[in-house]
C-alpha cells in the first residue's frame, strides 16, 4: 500500500505566501460572494436591534453640523461668504464622516474577526474592503441629506451654484476611501500586538479633523494663525475636504498642486498599509 501523498492529489494548497505585497485581485473576485455577505452585515446588523435603525446615518450629521453652525460660526463668527453655515458645515461633515467610517472600521480588523481568521480560509483583504464598500452606502445616504438640503436654501433664494468640476467628486470619495482603508489597515496590523493604538484613534480622529479643515475655509488658518497654517496644508484630508465644499458649493479653492500631493500622499499609505497587512495576516492570530 503506497502512502505516498503528492501535491497533486489536491486541489488547491494554502500556504503561506512568500510575497510582502499582494493585493490578489483575482482571489477577491473569487469570493466576491462573501464580500457582499459581509457588506450586508455591515449595512444591516449593524443597527438591526436598535430603535431609530439607518435613522442614525442621518441624525449624527445634522447635529454635528447644527453644534458647529452654533460654536464657530455664531459664537466664533467663522465667516462662511455666500454660503449659509449650516450647509458648509454639513458639506464637510458628510465628507469628512465617510473617512472616519473607514479608518474605524478597518483598523480593528483583526482583532475583531479573529474567530473567523482562525477557523476558514478567505483573502483577509476583504474583511476591510467590505467596510469601505458598506460606509459608500452609509455616505449615500447622507449625501442625499446634503442634497435635500441644498435644494431647501436653493428654494429659499441663497446664492448657491456648483462648480463644473463637480463631475470629479466621486473621485475625490474614491481617493477619500482608499486613503481610509490605507491607514486603518496599517493601524489594525499595529493593534494585534500593541493595543495601545486602539485607544488612541478615537482622541487622534477628533483631533486630526480640527486640523482638516471641516469646519473652516483653509484660507482662514492662513490668515488667522499664519505660523500654524503649515499644519494645515500638509494634511492631506484637509486638500480633500476643501475641494469637495469647492465642487459642491463653489466655495473656497481648489489647489492642483495640493490634489496631486494628496493622491501621492494616498497611494504611499495604501501600498504601505496592504505591505503591513499582508505580513501581519500570516502570524497575527498568534499575537492577538
Amino acid at each position: 500500500m503506497n502512502n505516498t501523498n503528492t501535491t497533486n492529489d489536491w486541489l488547491f494548497e494554502i500556504t503561506p505566501k512568500n510575497k510582502f505585497f499582494s493585493l490578489n485581485l483575482k482571489e477577491v473576485w473569487q469570493y466576491r460572494d462573501l464580500l457582499f455577505l459581509f457588506v450586508k452585515r455591515d449595512v444591516i446588523t449593524v443597527y438591526k436591534q436598535t430603535v431609530l435603525g439607518p435613522l442614525w446615518y442621518l441624525i449624527q450629521p445634522l447635529f454635528t453640523a447644527i453644534t458647529f453652525t452654533i460654536i464657530f460660526n455664531n459664537v466664533a463668527g467663522i465667516n462662511t461668504g455666500n454660503v449659509p453655515p449650516f450647509l458648509f458645515n454639513l458639506a464637510g461633515i458628510t465628507v469628512w464622516n465617510y473617512f472616519t467610517a473607514c479608518l474605524n472600521g478597518t483598523s480593528d480588523t483583526f482583532k475583531a474577526n479573529a474567530g473567523i481568521f482562525g477557523k476558514v480560509y478567505f483573502p483577509r483583504i476583504i474583511t476591510p474592503l467590505s467596510v469601505v464598500i458598506s460606509n459608500l452606502i452609509k455616505f449615500g445616504i447622507q449625501f442625499f441629506i446634503f442634497i435635500a438640503f441644498y435644494c431647501y436654501y436653493y428654494i429659499q433664494g441663497k446664492d448657491l451654484s456648483l462648480n463644473g468640476s463637480v463631475l470629479l467628486f466621486p473621485l475625490l470619495i474614491l481617493v477619500m476611501g482608499i486613503l481610509g482603508l490605507g491607514l486603518g489597515m496599517f493601524i489594525s496590523s499595529l493593534v494585534t500586538k500593541y493595543r495601545d493604538f486602539s485607544y488612541l484613534i478615537g482622541f487622534g480622529i477628533q483631533l486630526l479633523m480640527y486640523l482638516s479643515a471641516v469646519m473652516y475655509p483653509m484660507e482662514l488658518i492662513k490668515q488667522k494663525l499664519p505660523g500654524y497654517g503649515w499644519i494645515v496644508e500638509y494634511n492631506p484630508l484637509a486638500y480633500i475636504i476643501e475641494t469637495s465644499r469647492y465642487m459642491l458649493l463653489n466655495v473656497g479653492q481648489i489647489s492642483i498642486l495640493g490634489l496631486c500631493y494628496t493622491t501621492i500622499i494616498t497611494i504611499v499609505v495604501f501600498f504601505l498599509g496592504l505591505l503591513v497587512f499582508n505580513k501581519t495576516e500570516k502570524s497575527f492570530i498568534d499575537t492577538v
